[in-house]
């Protein structure tokens, strides 16, 4: 029986409509279930340049500079910025805020333009590019810290940290994330379950205001304007540089455990974060067949201490065993060869790229600092980066990720999931109320990524994609969560997760700070 639906307020037969020349699964006609918002239209724009230009700064509006910019890792949400802006200092960024108040001009804030709803993509109005600030500013090698521009990518702060055998503590997995960026929505890797998120490790900021005001914020001064900047999507400030908590660089050895059941994986995750017992945790999957927990150490001690006490409690199995028992499932199924087929050809292309030989010495990996930022987006990028997330405490988190799982099987073939924990300040209530941080999370909170594996020459159309997102962030609305990417085109949802009260009384703050409402104005309000 061919299905029906009201478009435009009429009775409309889906079978009787035109098929999208966009993809073969979208149908004309049909509301998509999210949208771009509507283009700021330019008003006062030519005295805004001029005034910038007057000020010695540097807008580029040809369509070479502003197309560069059109849309961001996420792949599904476009628009085009009037001109950019290349950051300098912030000195010129203050100016720029200032000019941006006085014509009402919208700003979008954007470093490596890794997010996946378009929260840097720039619906007309001025994009500042931060990757110009770029630069290490200064290294303390008794006090382990760091101060550098907000502009520059977390690979690059390793390489310059390196030189002098020193690291980061905690950084996105995807090392082409800005030092800026990151600080602003949290930023999670495998050691987040041991060291925090990226965001723990700001000590201090130099933020320029909506105003234009440049003011320096931690913990102890201007503390409430730091608590909003962290963790605060980009709303209150623009971080132009900050001082982070840094370490001695260590070599790190890998273990794997694989799983067939996601939930005792889970269960072994939550069991292996609250022990403190390793460096590094998280899971790594491919569907829900083969399912790894990744083990990682900084020290031979913490390792063998592992080895006698923790790994005879983890019941995942080493690489060949589980190889067998998931070959003996495979063969007694073989109307599920062809995901068999696909298991192994995924783990002949991943594993040496997440082991390459140049990069590992007796067993330890010497830099995953450029592992983990070529692999992640080899492997992980598509010309659609999707990835749906839920945030939850240790006692949701089991049943957050086997919901999410049944979503990722209902819409495609084969998918990933990444999942981690996240170590808390124990002030972690000090974090902006509209972060990604739980408010019911105490200890540890955790994170599940969802994304879709594309085969060559896949193709889905936005609809398709931005429902198997909405049920994803369904899911977490039902089990009072939060997200991790919090904004941009899912910000619909905010009010759903957070409720009126806590949004309107950020709105009012965002306001008094923001009065002519133009600093990212797309990502949350």
């Amino acid at each position: 029986m061919a299905r029906s639906t009201t478009v435009s307020g009429s009775e409309c037969n889906i079978s009787s409509l035109p098929a999208d020349p966009v993809a073969p699964d979208a149908l004309m006609g049909i509301p998509r279930q999210q949208t771009n918002p509507g283009r700021w239209q330019g008003d006062h724009w030519s005295d805004f340049v001029q005034e910038l230009t007057g000020q010695g700064i540097e807008v580029r509006q040809q369509r070479a500079s502003t197309g560069t910019y059109v849309t961001d890792a996420g792949g599904l949400a476009y628009g085009l910025p009037h001109g950019v802006v290349v950051a300098k200092s912030a000195e010129q960024i203050a100016a720029l805020m200032k000019a941006a108040q006085q014509f009402s001009v919208p700003v979008t804030v954007r470093g490596g333009g890794l997010t996946t709803e378009g929260e840097s993509v720039a619906f007309g109005g001025l994009l500042l590019d931060m990757t110009g600030m770029s630069r290490v500013l200064g290294i303390d090698k008794q006090a382990l810290t760091v101060r550098t521009q907000a502009g520059i990518f977390w690979h690059h702060l390793a390489e310059v940290l390196r030189r002098d055998g020193l690291d980061y503590l905690s950084a996105p997995l995807n090392l082409t994330s800005s030092v800026g960026g990151t600080l602003g929505v949290g930023g999670i890797d495998v050691n987040s379950a041991k060291h925090g998120c990226s965001a723990d490790q700001a000590i201090s900021l130099q933020v320029v205001t909506p105003t234009g005001e440049i003011v320096e914020c931690s913990d102890n001064v201007n503390a409430e304007l730091f608590e909003r900047i962290i963790l605060g999507y980009g709303q209150f400030g623009i971080i132009t540089e900050a001082t982070l908590s840094i370490r001695t660089y260590t070599p790190l050895r890998m273990h794997y455990y694989y799983y067939s059941s996601l939930h005792t994986c889970v269960e072994d995750l939550l069991i292996l974060d609250r022990s403190q017992s390793c460096d590094y945790t998280g899971i790594l999957t491919m569907m829900d067949s083969a399912i790894t927990l990744l083990v990682a150490f900084d020290s031979d001690e913490r390792e063998a201490a592992f080895l006698a006490e923790i790994k005879p409690a983890l019941r995942g199995y080493g690489e060949w065993m589980f190889g067998l028992r998931l070959a003996a499932s495979f063969a007694w199924r073989p109307w599920k060869w062809r995901e068999a087929l696909f298991l192994l050809r995924r783990k002949r292309e991943l594993f040496p790229d997440l082991q390459p030989n140049h990069h590992m010495h007796d067993g330890q990996m010497y830099d995953r600092t450029v592992v983990f930022s070529r692999a992640v987006w080899k492997h992980w990028g598509d010309r659609h980066m999707v990835i749906p997330d839920l945030a939850t405490n240790a006692e949701k988190f089991v049943e957050a990720v086997e919901r999410g799982n049944a979503v990722c099987r209902k819409y495609f073939p084969y998918y990933t999931l990444y999942c981690v924990g996240i170590k808390l300040r124990d002030d972690h209530q000090a974090h902006y109320e509209l972060s990604s941080i739980p408010p019911d999370a105490e200890g540890f909170a955790y994170g599940c990524e969802f994304e879709p594996m594309y085969e060559e020459g896949q193709v889905y159309s936005r609809d398709t994609l931005q429902s198997f997102k909405n049920e994803i962030y369904d899911v977490g609305v039902e089990l009072e969560t939060s997200y991790y990417r919090f904004g941009g085109m899912m910000k619909g949802y905010i009010r759903r997760a957070l409720g009126d009260a806590v949004v309107e009384k950020h709105l009012a703050l965002k306001k008094q700070a923001d009065p002519a409402m133009i600093l990212n104005r797309d990502v949350i309000f």
